[in-house]
């Protein structure tokens, strides 16, 4: 019986390939990501939780070639020497068990291992990712089900270019030193795939014309904010005459009357679903406004929940240069998980003592802390003008940090409150930030304003008069 239950780490979309000596890759395998606990029995549990070691029996050998582990891999089957997801998906559908004895005769899977979780019992998830495949290359030996993933250091553009010309989706990136962050979306894992993807809900779909007037347009697509359903665009293409044909079945049983989704241009032309379908989209890029750029359908994922089907895919995630910079193993800074205060927002100056000695201003605004780096202070008297230089956004727990950041890592040196409270916005955009504050030591209207001349994050910090 296992004593610990892992949600899978995620990766986040890498603006495209690229070459470093702090990262190492391996394939991006077009599969079913699942983790294995293997114990006298072994459990292979997908991204949503769910059993799938009746569906996949030849996995059972992991008892012998891996005993007392929790594996994180991807469930692949191959065809003419490419992963064929399809299988995998029509598999899942199979029930009778002579079907599935047949099939894993025939077609076998194969579990390809990347990384270890627990192994005699003992987690292992804090260990840096190269002590992890150290201990993953002694705990499990390889069988003709069970392989290793192979990790290329450095290299990654060339590694990519021989993917794709093989046919594979893509690669992963996975920055050296890092932990294995269960249930976290984390810039330390990084997908580079020659079109950017996204998991979405099917909301609705339009009526088709032409050539389809007997079938549907387009599907209305969303993710999910938290539980809110957030518009992303609508896909009309990529669609075989089986897929026509497929959506079709599954529209009919999924129809309400209700409208689930806010922002849809012409509600009136949709015809409304119940969020329970999720596809999978290639798209170009994210628009200002959210929306997908030459959204395409790929594939339907049964595999996967409307619930995991999140906005996080095609937003940055806001503090990923700040965890980006930090091992949180050794600093006492707070890696960051909570949201902002509400309408009320704070403002902190931190005194830091670093290579040399400035302050730290930070304002809360759009659940971080929006930072500007002053090396001489914030001015207290109207008409004093100071450099301010605009670093990476902070989370909100920062707001009261005070501590020692350890020698060798980033801004390394002691921090202290030096002010703190509330403020209120007169104008914030791009050229021109308007706030007053209301602390102890700081009170009134202060205004920055970016001095391009002298540099792209520079700004100027003045208070103003009265």
């Amino acid at each position: 019986m296992r004593s610990r239950s892992y949600r899978p780490m995620l990766a986040v979309d890498a603006e495209g390939p690229f070459s470093s000596d702090d990262w190492t890759f391996e394939v991006k395998w077009d599969g079913i990501r699942a983790i294995s606990y293997v114990d006298r029995e072994v459990s292979v549990r997908t991204r949503n939780d769910n059993e799938v070691i009746g569906k996949f029996p030849e996995l059972a050998t992991l008892s012998d070639l891996a005993p007392g582990t929790v594996l994180d891999g991807e469930i692949v089957t191959m065809d003419r020497g490419r992963p064929d997801i399809q299988q995998l998906f029509e598999r899942l559908q199979k029930v009778r068990s002579i079907d599935l004895e047949y099939i894993s005769r025939q077609s076998p899977v194969t579990y390809v291992v990347f990384d270890i979780l627990e192994v005699s019992g003992k987690t292992v998830i804090d260990l840096p990712i190269e002590e992890r495949r150290k201990i993953l290359a002694g705990a499990v030996k390889e069988g003709p089900n069970v392989v290793i993933a192979r990790f290329v250091p450095g290299r990654g553009e060339d590694y990519y270019k021989a993917a794709v010309a093989a046919g594979l989706e893509g690669i992963m990136a996975k920055k050296n030193g890092s932990r294995y962050e269960p249930g976290v979306r984390s810039g330390n894992w990084q997908k580079i795939k020659e079109v950017k993807t996204c998991d979405c809900v099917v909301f609705g779909y339009t009526g088709g014309n032409g050539r389809r007037s007997g079938s549907f347009g387009a599907l209305i697509l969303g993710l999910f904010d938290n539980e809110n359903p957030v518009y992303i665009g609508k896909a009309g293409t990529g669609f075989s005459d089986a897929d026509l044909e497929k959506f079709s079945t599954l529209f009919s049983d999924l129809e309400t009357g209700a409208s689930p989704l806010p922002g849809v241009e012409r509600p009136d032309e949709v015809t409304w679903l119940r969020p329970e379908m999720v596809v999978e989209i290639g798209y170009h890029s994210v628009t200002k406004e959210g929306r997908l750029r030459m959204p395409r359908f790929i594939r339907v994922r049964s595999d996967k929940s409307p619930e995991e089907s999140t906005i996080a895919q095609i937003r940055p995630e806001p503090i990923h240069e700040y965890r980006e910079k930090r091992d949180f193993r050794v600093t006492p800074e707070p890696p960051g998980s909570g949201t902002g205060s509400g309408t009320k927002r704070i403002f902190v100056v931190q005194e830091h003592h670093a290579r040399r000695l400035h302050y730290d201003l930070r304002l809360e605004h759009e659940g971080v802390l929006k930072s500007w780096a002053v090396p001489k202070g914030v001015p207290e008297e109207p008409g004093e003008k100071r450099l301010a230089v605009e670093t990476e956004d902070h989370p909100i727990e920062y707001g009261s940090f005070e501590g020692t950041i350890p020698a060798g890592e980033y801004g390394a040196g002691t921090v202290s409150i030096w002010d703190k409270g509330l403020y209120e916005v007169m104008e914030w955009t791009e050229k021109t930030i308007e706030v007053v504050l209301a602390g102890k030591r700081l009170k009134g209207r202060y205004v920055l304003v970016r001095f391009r001349r002298a540099g792209m994050n520079q700004w100027l910090l003045f208070k103003a008069p009265e």
